[in-house]
């Protein structure tokens, strides 16, 4: 049987990726010791992996090449294209956020506002659903570098903790959408191939419930530990629900 073909994001989702199919049973062994393959397979489950860019991810499932994609909704949002969004893999989580010059009033003013991003997509969308017209400056590299240097009012771009804002003077004004990497599929392929992917979905949303599971018990477990030692104060804080299909 033609084996189901899927890309993964190079990188930090690719390494999260690999580790959620270890926790599903599958022997890794090969993606653990690539090289220098980017098309590898995955022997006991009759899975091919392509490793690509994120934004080659989505072309290759919209194209049909391969069958699912492990991808950023960041890279979901800037692009978007045909295909169907399966699963929150609930790892690569962060955020987009609106950010400038700490102190500085971003709304100030009735000139167009001008903003640096690697999205410009998003960007548009999101001043767009405010009834407002930006100019969009496009930055490969360092984002935080335009308002310091007085290209842009403020940035939008991707924020995990914000320490690369604070050290640069910045701060969040707004967030904007939360992010991590999405399981997609081809749309051809949920027809041809239901069967395979509904398994393997199934496969990988128990896999996440039991990671889930053992990581709400390791957090009861510290947060005991603490409350037994003498003179400690413990702040007790909300866990962050998982959704499962988007």
């Amino acid at each position: 049987m033609k084996p189901l073909r899927i890309a993964l994001t190079k990188g930090r989702l690719e390494d999260s990726t690999v580790e959620l199919f270890e926790r599903m049973g599958f022997d890794c062994e090969g993606l653990r010791n690539k090289g220098r393959k980017l098309v590898l397979t995955i022997p006991d489950a009759n899975i091919q992996v392509v490793l690509a860019k994120a934004n080659d991810v989505i072309t290759y499932v919209e194209r049909g090449v391969c069958d699912l994609g492990v991808v950023g909704k960041d890279t979901i949002m800037e692009i978007g294209r045909s295909f169907y969004e399966m699963l929150d893999l609930g790892f690569g989580r962060c955020r987009f956020a609106l950010a400038n010059k700490k102190g500085e009033d971003f709304y100030q003013g009735y000139h167009a506002k001008v903003i640096a991003t690697k999205y410009p997509n998003v960007a548009r969308a999101y001043f767009k659903q405010k009834g407002m017209d930006i100019d969009v400056v496009k930055i490969e590299g360092s984002v935080e570098l335009a308002p310091l240097l007085g290209l842009s009012d403020g940035i939008v771009d991707l924020v995990e903790t914000g320490t690369t804002l604070k050290e640069n003077g910045l701060e969040v004004k707004e967030y904007i959408a939360d992010i991590s990497a999405r399981l997609i599929a081809n749309v051809a392929s949920m027809k041809m191939r239901k069967g395979e992917i509904d398994k393997l979905l199934s496969s990988m949303e128990e896999a996440l419930k039991q990671k889930s599971a053992r990581e709400e018990k390791q957090a009861e477990a510290s947060k005991k530990e603490e409350e037994r030692k003498p003179g400690t104060e413990v702040e007790t804080t909300g866990q962050e629900g998982r959704s499962a299909i988007s």
